[in-house]
């Protein structure tokens, strides 16, 4: 697989410092670039969404959740794959995220490799 990584930004939203921190350790690991923000408005205000090839979000946050921000982004035109991760994943919340263009959505906890693969397809794609 021959992924041009340092110019493939991956952007994780998260309001969990931990889980931000995890996941950036993760990619990082395998050599991908990745920006932390705190919240959906922080990513938004950041200018940064056309640089981004991969957005990983979490759905449940304060202010704007992951589906608010996932709307904004169509409503911008800006067409980011989103892989959404959640501890709280019902099938309603699923469907709409995945209706609305996600390319993947993991529980959490989630295995590292299987994000890895799916931050991987997301940038082939």
């Amino acid at each position: 697989m021959n992924v041009q990584r340092e110019t493939q930004l991956i952007v994780i939203v998260d309001d969990d410092e931990s889980a931000r921190c995890a996941i950036h350790g993760v990619l990082k690991s395998v050599g991908l670039t990745a920006r932390s923000f705190a919240s959906a408005e922080e990513f938004l205000a950041s200018g940064q969404q056309s640089e981004t090839k991969c957005l990983i979000s979490d759905i449940r946050m304060p202010g704007m959740n992951g589906l608010e921000l996932q709307a904004r982004l169509a409503e911008q035109d800006f067409r980011i794959p989103i892989i959404f991760i959640t501890s709280y994943g019902d099938t309603t919340t699923r469907t709409q995220a995945m209706r609305g263009g996600a390319v993947g959505f993991l529980g959490k906890p989630f295995d590292d490799e299987i994000l890895i693969e799916s931050v991987r397809s997301a940038l082939e794609s």
